[in-house]
């Protein structure tokens, strides 16, 4: 996947991160394949993994928690996470690149590891994303709270739920910007800095959600609309 991109991804940068999959097609179909690419999401974060994700669930119940208590305690990571949204055929990420090839690697894990989980269970062969995947640098501060909005409100804003269960939608990271929690994948506090209180930021969320819905309704009707991801 790294091999074919032509753009630079640095290190140090912020990166808006989205792909689609192949045929448009749904592969989150469940609350498991939710949760799978969720997990994946998480685990792969961290650099040096001595096994893959698959390998982890094979240990015993307390190896996996001992192990994850292990990753917790890491701080080398090959990107940091901002914000996430899982949509049912297409997923965002806010990432800062940390390491050399951060952003390429870990991409690249989490696509073929969600892919080799999916193809399993459906029977099914071949590449299960588009490739590459796109990633637009964020330039300024004011670009990197809007995307981490955009990321939050999609699901809400393509309908595929309704907006008052935006808070609790767990196939983003804003539960963890508005709850937290010990297994968060996000580092919240940079974007927690910017507003007063978490009631603040819930309130730069939602505020666009219903000129934001106005755009979806009518993206059809633009030439480019195809090429927008939302």
């Amino acid at each position: 996947m790294a091999s074919q991109r032509k753009d630079i991804i640095a290190p140090g940068q912020i990166y808006h991160v989205f792909n689609r999959s192949v045929e448009r097609r749904p592969v989150f179909t469940s609350k498991f394949e939710y949760e799978r690419m969720r997990e994946i999401l998480w685990y792969y974060r961290f650099t040096k993994l001595p096994m893959r994700y698959s390998q982890f669930l094979s240990l015993s119940k307390d190896a996996r928690n001992t192990f994850r208590d292990t990753l917790r305690k890491q701080k080398e990571q090959e990107i940091t996470v901002f914000a996430f949204a899982l949509m049912p055929n297409h997923f965002h990420l806010l990432l800062r690149q940390e390491t050399e090839h951060g952003i390429p690697v870990y991409l690249s894990n989490i696509s073929n590891s969600f892919a080799k989980y999916f193809n399993t269970h459906h029977k099914r062969t071949g590449s299960l994303w588009q490739r590459p995947f796109k990633a637009v640098r964020i330039e300024t501060e004011e670009q990197f709270l809007h995307v981490s909005r955009y990321i939050h409100i999609n699901p809400a804003v393509s309908f595929v739920i309704k907006e008052e269960r935006l808070d609790i939608y767990p196939w983003t990271s804003l539960p963890e910007y508005l709850v937290g929690g010990a297994d968060g994948i996000c580092e919240t506090k940079e974007i927690h800095g910017h507003f007063r209180t978490t009631h603040v930021y819930r309130k730069f969320i939602h505020d666009q959600i219903d000129y934001a819905k106005t755009l979806e309704k009518i993206k059809h009707l633009s030439i480019d609309g195809e090429e927008e991801w939302v």
